[in-house]
């Protein structure tokens, strides 16, 4: 694991199991119905105990319709370590010139943000859109700790950071983080 210091705050970068996580809050790489997926969405649904999950993951989306891309919600973490997990939709990458990194960006300040109006001092991310989204790794990565910093300078949180999965993965997020922090 490696970490940075932000301000008064604690930026991380570790590869692991997101869903191991003693936390306040991990961040879900939703999709816009809440309706549970592959990849880390469906990893997280599984540990946090699927149906329950999707109750509570319906009766947001019942109230607001869908979830757009960038915009983030809150739900409790059931049978995870976590207390909480935040809910956020990446942007699917359409070449960049869809306002996908603006979406991007959004989803992890969002996040933040949220965190910070429930009280929540430690959150966890995975790599939003870089899976079957297809958003380019080193690009994402850029956007998304140049947001994390941003939140911990902002004092949004106190320890925020990124969950991968895989050593290149790791390596590759630390490597710009060093550019970035």
């Amino acid at each position: 694991m490696r970490q940075y210091t932000i301000g008064t705050g604690t930026l991380f970068i570790r590869e692991g199991d997101i869903t191991r996580l003693d936390i306040d809050a991990i961040v879900n790489a939703a999709n816009s119905r809440l309706a549970g997926g592959g990849g880390v969405d469906g990893a997280i649904h599984s540990a946090a105990g699927y149906m329950e999950l999707q109750g509570a993951c319906r009766a947001i989306i019942d109230e607001i319709g869908s979830l757009p891309a960038g915009e983030a919600v809150i739900t409790p973490g059931f049978k995870l370590p976590a207390k909480n997990i935040i809910h956020t939709v990446g942007p699917i990458w359409r070449g960049g010139g869809q306002d996908e990194p603006r979406k991007l960006r959004n989803a992890y300040l969002n996040s933040l943000k949220l965190a910070a109006e429930n009280g929540l001092r430690t959150i966890a991310f995975p790599a939003i859109s870089c899976g079957v989204y297809g958003y380019p790794v080193e690009d994402a990565a850029h956007i998304a700790l140049s947001a994390l910093k941003e939140g911990l300078e902002a004092g949004l949180v106190g320890e925020a950071g990124m969950v991968l999965h895989g050593q290149p993965a790791y390596e590759l997020w630390c490597s710009v983080a060093d550019e970035v922090v």
